[in-house]
């Protein structure tokens, strides 16, 4: 049984990258427990052969030279003449547990679980076992699933060596991924009694505490695994990981320090931990300096290489970090992921232009690689050119249609175009390969709203919430919906008060909810929430149309003047709110000089941006 820590880079496209290049993340890995029997690397000896022995008898000459043809065969790495050699002292004495010990180990090694577990079962029968075979056999036993009756063969482990800590700490471990956590600490504790200094006892006695959510007594028996074995790596690293996932990066790399400053400062797998933690609290100026040592060390660091390019984007270093990458893929030109993060690099520079040569080159390259195809689809739709972005986006759900985003985007590239009924066709297909996915759902009800579906808009909404509760679009959207129609106004009030919880900061949600206010008959309050909707979300034509509207009804037609020629100046084609205007007794706005002077504006836009003719 093997109890793993990983180490991941953080979370972000451009890190995600460090995880598809071969050999670019070396995870940490502890062997938590006695596994099956392997072969030694020491020479072959009479000293150092395993003895082929039986539980009933002296061992038969010729079991015996079978066995040590097995042996040899084993340290010669020629598996299959092993298991060979091994059956064959099995036919001479088919009771020896040592042979059926080995059997077991190399089914193991080899992948062939149900042979694994049947010679583990025959190994572990009759009496006589020691109790490193027996802890042997219940870790095989552990991984086939057998849990049960692994922790009996340990709990026999333990009755033949009482004082030996192996079985206590392998059974301990066994219960806690068993979910026993109760009686995996009390296994490990009395292990720990027998040998009190056993830093592998402290190490999964710490690793219990973590799990049940006692994380200074864990801490304290990490520090206790180090204090025993100062040179222990893996209470090192679970302790740093512990501290980083309470978010405290300080003493997180606090312990890694310790670890390079009094055990090995050459070790590069913790140092690129180190890194990581830099990053992750944004001391982009330790993580150069750590990450300038190793390629000095190590010029050909791939790992350091990205990490640095990555640190540089962090830091908004775009052209270092494109330099970085460009001499990387030099090198390793089929880095499908490299170049992904590169072609971003590229976007966020507003370097569209060499963006799309690079995802390009990617498809060219890889013409089923789905992140290529979606990040042109996306681009293509930022930069408005649409039968691009089809193309593209139809790819990349031909490619992996499980992927929300690609039917999403595809679905809004239909709508720039009014294509609503494809729209519609698109986000519907996203829905039936992605069922949970409350953002499709959000996206789908946009698009009934422009086919003026309002039942539709209901129902799929309602679904998006149900899916995400917290989803503050979708939260907005409904209740927005249901104010501008003068339906359920409790629950429009109820939706819009929610989107503002949880967004407080968002203009346009607090606009939603001064126009269920308003529409509500609560005008003070309604006045109060739009004047702040504007300071958060500034000049939209939109929000000072509403803003006069509320004025208007408090029969302030002054102010209501004021704002909605405000809103004019911002958007002069609006011809509903200036017929409103002149009803209202106000006068005709397209004869004021800033709503003539903005219709100017718009129009010398519009021609700026015609093509020559």
């Amino acid at each position: 049984m093997t109890d793993f820590i990983l180490s991941r880079t953080g979370s972000s496209r451009g890190r995600s990258i460090l995880r598809g290049v071969a050999g670019a993340l070396v995870p940490f890995a502890f062997l938590a427990c006695a596994t099956a029997p392997h072969a030694s690397k020491e020479p072959l000896t009479s000293a150092n052969v395993p003895k082929a022995t039986s539980s009933t008898h002296p061992p038969d000459a010729a079991a015996s030279f079978h066995f040590m043809l097995g042996y040899q065969a084993e340290l010669a790495q020629d598996m299959d003449r092993a298991v060979q050699e091994y059956q064959a002292a099995l036919k001479t004495d088919p009771t020896s547990q040592s042979v059926n010990a080995r059997l077991a180990g190399l089914y193991f090694s080899l992948g062939d679980v149900p042979n694994a577990v049947r010679y583990a079962d025959q190994a572990a029968e009759g009496t006589g076992q020691d109790g490193q075979l027996l802890t042997q056999m219940a870790g095989i036993l552990a991984s086939a699933g057998q849990g049960d009756r692994a922790v009996t063969l340990l709990d026999r482990a333990i009755e033949v060596d009482p004082t030996s800590g192996d079985p206590y700490f392998t059974k301990g471990l066994l219960l806690l991924n068993l979910r026993r956590q109760p009686e995996a600490e009390q296994a490990v504790r009395a292990g720990l009694a027998r040998v009190p200094e056993s830093a592998v006892g402290h190490y999964h006695l710490g690793r219990i505490l973590l799990d049940a959510g006692k994380g200074e007594e864990a801490a304290a028996s990490l520090e206790r695994a180090i204090t025993v074995n100062a040179s222990f790596e893996p209470a090192y690293l679970a302790l740093a990981s512990m501290y980083e996932s309470r978010q405290d990066q300080e003493r997180a790399v606090s312990v890694l320090r310790r670890y390079l400053q009094t055990v090995n400062p050459r070790n590069r797998d913790i140092r690129h931990q180190l890194v990581r933690l830099y990053v992750a609290a944004k001391d982009f100026q330790g993580a150069r300096k750590e990450l300038s040592d190793l390629l000095t060390e190590d010029p050909s660091d791939l790992d350091a290489q990205l990490r640095l390019a990555l640190v540089y984007g962090e830091e908004k270093e775009y052209p270092k970090a494109i330099d970085q990458l460009t001499q990387i893929l030099k090198a390793r030109p089929t880095e499908l992921k490299i170049r992904d993060y590169l072609g971003f690099l590229y976007e966020e520079s507003k370097d569209t232009k060499n963006a799309i040569e690079t995802y390009t080159f990617n498809v060219q390259l890889e013409p089923s690689y789905f992140e290529g195809h979606l990040h042109l689809g996306v681009l293509f739709y930022r930069l408005k050119q649409f039968p691009e972005a089809i193309t593209h986006l139809t790819k990349a759900i031909t490619i992996n249609p499980k992927q929300p985003e690609s039917h999403i985007v595809l679905g809004l590239t239909y709508l720039q175009q009014d294509q609503f009924d494809d729209a519609v066709r698109a986000l519907e297909e996203g829905i039936n390969q992605n069922p949970t996915s409350a953002d499709l759902y959000f996206n789908l009800g946009t698009a009934y709203d422009k086919l003026n579906r309002f039942e539709d808009v209901v129902r799929v909404m309602e679904a998006a919430i149900k899916l995400d509760p917290h989803h503050a679009d979708a939260l907005n959207y409904l209740g927005y919906s249901y104010a501008e129609r003068g339906l359920k106004m409790e629950q429009a009030l109820s939706l819009t008060k929610q989107a503002v919880a949880l967004k407080p900061s968002n203009g346009y949600y607090v606009d939603s909810l001064a126009w269920a206010l308003f529409k509500s008959g609560l005008l003070t309050e309604a006045l109060i929430e739009m004047k702040r909707a504007l300071t958060l979300a500034g000049n939209d034509p939109v929000l000072y149309e509403h803003l006069g509207d509320i004025y208007a009804k408090q029969q302030n037609l002054s102010e209501a003047r004021e704002a909605w020629l405000h809103a004019l100046e911002l958007d002069p084609s609006n011809t509903k709110l200036m017929d409103r205007f002149r009803d209202l007794g106000m006068g005709d706005p397209a004869k004021e000089e800033r709503i003539q002077q903005a219709k100017r504006r718009v129009s010398e836009k519009i021609q700026s941006h015609a093509p020559n003719p």
